[in-house]
């Protein structure tokens, strides 16, 4: 059998055709693509506004940033979590307040994020892990009731839906990600939603060095009318030509996810005779986007976690480890705490092949493997 790779963006003639002809307008940053994909992010988000940027953390950090989050502030976010969504914080001068997770979902855990409030908290930034989106109405309820901000991590859950709502429509702002492994790609790249019209305009500044006026408005203006910089900004734009590729995307989203959850599907379909494996929980209401496929490897099985991982690797089927545990990273040694489901979790998890260029009979190929790596002989 062929090997079975663990991600692969899912990219046909579609998206070649849209980035060809961008580049055959002339128009490949800050022009019309660009605006209408972001219009288009925005309507599947169920959300008012959307701001498009280079990357996940270039958006993020904008946001914190623009809502005044700096030096002197904590911010309460899970460690287990692709470190970005730590550094950030880091990054725009403040402190990061590590919660742990509920050991079912993987998500921060809400009560954890309650005991871990103090004078000094500004805002909360949960995390919508593996495309499981978190419990965004728990946290919303929390920062009311203590006048705090939500920024929801949505980097890994575009497409995802909880009571019918999308992942985007429950919190004031959103960030997510258009990297290679998320449900729409766009190669690199992230999108900011918000309900917020000020936020939105100011960002828009912000990814452009703090210009009055973008690219476009400027095209269409008369000669004399310059820009101005009323503030210091950055250089987080994204390309149009990057655009074109995720309308493309967008225009499959549907069909990408219906294939995600036929992979899902087998895998939780096969999970019950698996011995040693549980797989990832579907809370009442929520509908994953399927990002990622994480299982956890139970402490009586006949292989550790990295055993299994070499196991599957040494029989041609890629696996990557479970989530991190960033509090345990060396850059962030300075925050010595003990979280026990987060460092459990990270110890023990491994995430599946998972992508929409998977066929039944790679999937059950990915289960055979499992079954008789941890057959006890």
């Amino acid at each position: 059998m062929q090997p079975i790779s663990f991600s692969r963006p899912f990219l046909g003639a579609e998206e070649a055709e849209a980035a060809a002809s961008v580049v055959r307008s002339g128009w490949v940053v800050g022009g019309p693509r660009l605006a209408e994909f972001e219009s288009r992010f925005a309507a599947r988000c169920r959300a008012p506004f959307a701001v498009g940027v280079s990357s996940w953390t270039a958006g993020a950090f904008l946001v914190l940033h623009a809502l005044g989050i700096g030096p002197g502030d904590e911010v309460i976010v899970p460690s287990l979590t692709f470190i970005a969504s730590v550094n950030v914080i880091v990054h725009a001068g403040a402190t990061p307040v590590f919660a742990d997770i509920d050991p079912r979902t993987w998500n921060i855990d809400p009560e954890d994020v309650a005991r871990k409030i103090t004078a000094r908290t500004k805002a909360i930034i949960p995390v919508d892990q593996l495309g499981l989106p978190c419990e965004i109405a728990r946290i919303n309820a929390i920062a009311q009731e203590h006048g705090l901000l939500v920024i929801q991590d949505a980097a890994c859950g575009f497409g995802s839906t909880v009571d019918g709502e999308p992942v985007g429509s429950q919190a004031p702002v959103s960030v997510f990600s258009l990297h290679a492994r998320k449900v729409v790609t766009t190669g690199e790249g992230g999108m900011i939603v918000t309900f917020d019209q000020a936020l939105a305009e100011r960002l828009r500044r912000l990814r452009h060095q703090g210009m009055s006026l973008s690219d476009f408005a400027r095209h269409n203006a008369a000669p004399t009318l310059f820009e101005e910089y009323p503030e210091v900004g950055y250089n987080y734009r994204i390309t149009d030509i990057q655009a074109g590729i995720g309308l493309a995307q967008l225009a499959r989203l549907d069909d990408m996810l219906a294939r995600r959850c036929r992979v899902a599907e087998r895998y939780l379909a096969a999970l019950p005779g698996l011995r040693f494996l549980r797989g990832p929980y579907v809370a009442p209401g929520v509908k994953p986007n399927w990002q990622s496929f994480q299982v956890a490897i139970d402490p009586g099985a006949p292989l550790s976690r990295n055993g299994l991982m070499d196991a599957l690797h040494a029989r041609g089927i890629a696996t990557r480890r479970g989530v991190m545990a960033s509090h345990l990273e060396q850059a962030l040694a300075p925050w010595c705490i003990i979280l026990p489901q987060t460092e459990d979790a990270a110890a023990r998890c491994l995430q599946l092949p998972m992508h929409p260029g998977l066929d039944n009979d790679q999937v059950d190929a990915v289960i055979a493997a499992l079954a008789a790596c941890l057959s006890i002989s």
